[in-house]
């Protein structure tokens, strides 16, 4: 009786995370690949963790040598929102960022250079995602 008892709780644990799983996924969008003079290469991926847009470089994105890249998002309605320094001390890299509150949606993640105010690359979305 007890092991049958565990055999059931235990398929209805892995029932219960079954849904988890697949919401994840449904979450989950991928961009084109960046496109531009010196990022042009991989993508990002926007996914929703606790509530919170996240972005992240897939890990073949190679972070451009120039002096100042930053991730910028542009929304539906074309506003551009300047976020995170891509490098940060020693050679660590902000390969993944949480989206402000502000930022209502994304249309396309651009590589933008803050020293020469030049764009290095962008990737879009198949549809702006929130």
């Amino acid at each position: 009786m007890r092991r049958t008892g565990i055999i059931v709780l235990a398929s209805l644990a892995a029932v219960g995370l079954m849904p988890i799983g697949r919401s994840s996924a449904a979450d989950s969008h991928t961009s084109a690949p960046f496109a531009g003079v010196k990022a042009n290469t991989g993508t990002v991926t926007h996914s929703k963790e606790g509530g919170r847009n996240v972005l992240t470089l897939s890990d073949d994105f190679k972070v451009p040598d120039t002096p100042d890249p930053h991730w910028q998002v542009v929304d539906s309605k074309g506003k551009t929102y300047l976020l995170q320094r891509l490098p940060v001390k020693g050679d660590k890299v902000n390969r993944r960022i949480i989206l402000p509150a502000y930022v209502p949606d994304v249309a396309k993640v651009q590589i933008w250079c803050a020293f020469a105010e030049t764009l290095l690359g962008e990737a879009d979305f198949a549809s702006p995602v929130k």
